[in-house]
């Protein structure tokens, strides 16, 4: 059974999302985007990154050192040739990218790569 959150995304969206693909790297329309607001899951707009989290880390697709408390699963996942940890929503499990931690690239030490396709962007004018 299909998740219902799945349903009225576009081929490309559900590729990403229930299909744990993954978009070109420089491809996404939140590469480059640091806009003040949110980030919510676009298959069932569950909050999960603060656009102060983002920042540009030259990898090709969106990247953010913190989620939102609770917004976040993690799973491990063996699919390449090396561990890496896949990140997904909370609410619906729609795949998002994957978690890399031991880059020094933030203070945090910590990169969420995240495919353009598995977020919207809220802006804070929007939320106000």
């Amino acid at each position: 059974m299909e998740n219902k959150y799945f349903k009225n995304l576009t081929d490309e969206e559900r590729e990403i999302l229930a299909n744990k693909g993954t978009e070109a790297p420089f491809s996404g329309e939140y590469n480059n985007h640091f806009e003040k607001g949110y980030f919510v899951c676009r298959a069932c707009n569950n909050k999960l990154y603060e656009s102060k989290t983002k920042f540009d880390s030259g990898c090709g697709w969106p990247s953010f050192d913190d989620e939102i408390p609770g917004a976040i699963v993690r799973y491990q996942d063996n699919s390449l040739v090396r561990q890496r940890t896949e990140i997904c929503c909370s609410k619906c499990d729609g795949h998002l990218g994957h978690v890399f931690h031991g880059e020094k690239i933030t203070p945090k030490d910590t990169r969420h790569c995240v495919n353009s396709l598995s977020i919207r962007f809220i802006a804070s004018s929007s939320l106000e």
